[in-house]
């Protein structure tokens, strides 16, 4: 019920992006503005904020246990889009637009405020540590997946800078601050838990900017994408809950990564596409679709699972 609840808060705020992108409140130029803001100072803050002063306590057994967790998991996705091209008969152009977005999911825009909504400060402690290898994998074998087919040069596309940014050092610092119990005085606190208030409509209203630009029959009528989707954001998720109820014992751990693994296909999948000669166009529209439909397969499904 909690995650339908939060689902539906989502959604409206999606739809508030929508109407603004058609009264014209917003345009392309304040949509990327809300992104940078997003993804630079509100998403980080809202990561610091799971770490300041809190009454739950994680031990580090459980710390130690999501990290192989979120290990794992990419492993598992990694392992899972080498074979979706050929379980969806995909034209070679295809594969490497739909291994990256089999591998990454919206874990920033979408997973990060699901997680805190449902599981509070210690989920999203949680959620912050699959940050490392998201931002890991995305700028190496992500970009190295979506050139399949295609010689690189590993070294113009490897870069320590992309990897290093501001949300993985919001992770260290929020770790820091958890682990040593450090004294935040009130008024800083304030400004982090205020400035983490941010994230979650402002991300919100940038998806439903970006989707009220789609044609809902461009995006229904590509029956392909309907099948990754359904495998995506159904199939995956049900297997892998139910792989990791044999081994994860904290509810909580594994709420968390079921949230990490049944959002929709992150944005960032259209940008490689662009810059490192995916399909740009199918990228989008997966974006697109996964988000509109996540909206109902996230609720119903973990209603299914976490059981």
């Amino acid at each position: 019920m909690i995650l339908l609840q939060q689902m539906f808060v989502l959604f409206v705020l999606m739809t508030v992006g929508i109407i603004c992108r058609k009264t014209k409140l917003m345009n392309d130029r304040i949509s990327k503005g809300m992104s940078g803001i997003v993804v630079n100072i509100a998403s980080p803050a809202f990561i610091i904020s799971a770490g300041i002063n809190k009454e739950e306590v994680v031990s580090n057994k459980q710390l130690l246990a999501c990290v192989f967790a979120s290990i794992i998991m990419y492993l598992g996705l990694i392992l899972i889009s080498l074979f979706m091209p050929n379980i969806l008969k995909l034209d070679k152009h295809y594969f490497g637009t739909y291994r990256v977005m089999t591998i990454f999911s919206n874990i920033g825009f979408m997973g990060f405020p699901i997680v805190s909504a449902t599981y509070g400060s210690t989920g999203l402690l949680y959620a912050a540590f699959f940050q490392f290898p998201f931002n890991l994998l995305i700028y190496t074998y992500g970009i190295r997946a979506m050139r399949s087919g295609k010689d690189i040069d590993f070294d113009k596309t490897f870069s320590w800078k992309n990897i290093i940014n501001v949300g993985v050092i919001s992770v260290f610092v929020s770790l820091a601050l958890y682990l040593t119990h450090v004294h935040v005085p009130e008024p800083v606190e304030d400004v982090v838990t205020s400035l983490s208030g941010l994230t979650v409509p402002m991300s919100m209203m940038v998806i439903g900017y970006s989707m009220g630009g789609m044609k809902l029959k461009e995006l229904f009528s590509d029956y392909k994408l309907m099948i990754f989707s359904a495998l995506k954001l159904i199939v995956i998720p049900v297997i892998s809950v139910f792989l990791m109820k044999m081994f994860i014992r904290d509810t909580i751990l594994l709420g968390v990564c079921f949230v990490m693994i049944a959002t929709p296909v992150g944005s960032m999948t259209a940008m490689l596409a662009q810059v490192y000669g995916g399909d740009e166009e199918t990228a989008s529209r997966g974006v697109a679709l996964t988000t509109l439909l996540s909206v109902i397969t996230i609720p119903l499904v973990g209603a299914i699972c976490l059981k």
